[in-house]
């Protein structure tokens, strides 16, 4: 079977969300699967920043480049429904999209889409008028009708996408995100810990927030709840600065005002880019990470954040829940005052620290890549019959 995969969303070299998801799933995939054929489809006018040779010794796979100006090409997907993106790749049986894009697809290439979340439909608010348009003109419920399998990356996303969008439920299946396996705590004494210290200038006590700086985030409360925390003059939290890291979103600069507004503003402490490798290492350094978003279709930086052992406070809505259970203190995103509390009790309570620690480790060994990748495998095999 040929399978064509969309990797598109890999040009710009980030390694945000879909990008996150897109690489894990499919180096796993190839991993697993040594029989069927995968063809990726790749296009950037000017030179990609992703190195598209983290695939290459996977013998069933090859990648297809085209360098046509993106605007153009979309514009033609979208009006001119060509050209036929399985015939560019010279045919395949399943063509896969790990997230929402322009595209045009013969009628007999059966489609797999994954969607991540509707936060575009739900909490439009929350993006760019340029994000708005981009979404109306791709009409993710169009394409969601047009698909022959949608991936929902949990329950409150694919429960989203039965009422929103009126998609029969048989043709929704809900796959994970996962963790990758070199995400984990590390030893106190490993010398990285120090190295990174140094690298990105950490304290030595920290709360820690990661993630895209925008406002569906819910930053500001972040900062809020922090003053608040500081506010007690208490010696025992007066040693936590804050620290919030991410790549820059729509409008960073009133969340980079509100921190430059705080009353404790010299001890927070921004920095926008961590880089993947540095990551486990940051997470460990942390005494407690915070994540108190307005919505999320999965919600991978807290998972992340309870596999490398630190405690976690996060919201009660959207998928969430569902990723953290028992492993997490969930408050609600609409009321600082909760976050205050629970963060003050954490890092108060040490007893209590250590305990939310291992119940995050627990909950988060359940997800992982390889059994994500195999759940896509099994998805596409079934389609074949």
């Amino acid at each position: 079977m040929k399978i064509g995969i969309d990797i598109r969303c890999l040009s710009d070299g980030k390694r945000t969300g879909v990008e996150e998801y897109t690489i894990n799933l499919l180096e796993n995939l190839f991993e697993l699967d040594k029989k069927n054929q995968y063809i990726l489809f790749a296009n950037s006018y000017h030179d990609s920043h992703f190195d598209a040779r983290i695939f290459s010794h996977f013998k069933n796979v090859s990648v297809r480049r085209f360098h046509f100006p993106n605007k153009l090409l979309n514009f033609c997907f979208w009006y001119l429904r060509w050209p036929l993106v399985d015939h560019m790749l010279g045919g395949v049986d399943i063509f896969f999209m790990p997230n929402i894009n322009f595209i045009a697809l013969s009628k007999k290439t059966k489609l797999v889409l994954t969607v991540h979340d509707l936060s575009y439909e739900i909490f439009p608010e929350t993006f760019s008028f340029k994000r708005r348009a981009w979404h109306h003109f791709i009409n993710p419920r169009s394409l969601c009708k047009r698909a022959d399998q949608i991936i929902a990356v949990s329950d409150s996303s694919r429960a989203d996408i039965i009422s929103r969008y009126g998609i029969a439920p048989q043709k929704i299946q809900r796959i994970y995100n996962g963790v990758p396996d070199e995400m984990e705590q590390l030893d106190r004494n490993d010398p990285k810990l120090i190295e990174v210290k140094e690298k990105y200038h950490l304290p030595f006590n920290f709360i820690f927030y990661l993630g895209t700086i925008e406002p569906r985030k819910n930053i500001p409360a972040i900062v809020k709840a922090y003053d608040q925390l500081r506010s007690l003059k208490n010696p025992q939290l007066d040693k936590y600065k804050l620290v919030i890291a991410g790549g820059k979103g729509w409008k960073i600069e009133n969340i980079l005002d509100d921190m430059r507004k705080a009353r404790f503003t010299n001890d927070i402490i921004f920095t926008s880019c961590i880089t993947n490798e540095d990551k486990a290492a940051v997470y460990t350094l942390a005494s407690l990470f915070v994540y108190p978003s307005f919505f999320e279709g999965f919600g991978i930086p807290v998972l992340e954040a309870m596999r490398c052992g630190v405690p976690v406070v996060t919201s009660n809505c959207s998928s969430l829940p569902e990723v953290v259970d028992q492993g997490a203190i969930m408050i609600d995103p609409d009321k600082p005052e909760e976050l205050y509390l629970a963060m003050k009790e954490i890092l108060l309570n040490r007893e209590f620290h250590s305990q939310l620690s291992q119940q995050g480790l627990r909950q988060a060994v359940r997800f992982n890549w390889r059994t994500s990748a195999r759940e896509a495998l099994e998805l596409f095999e079934k389609m074949k019959r």
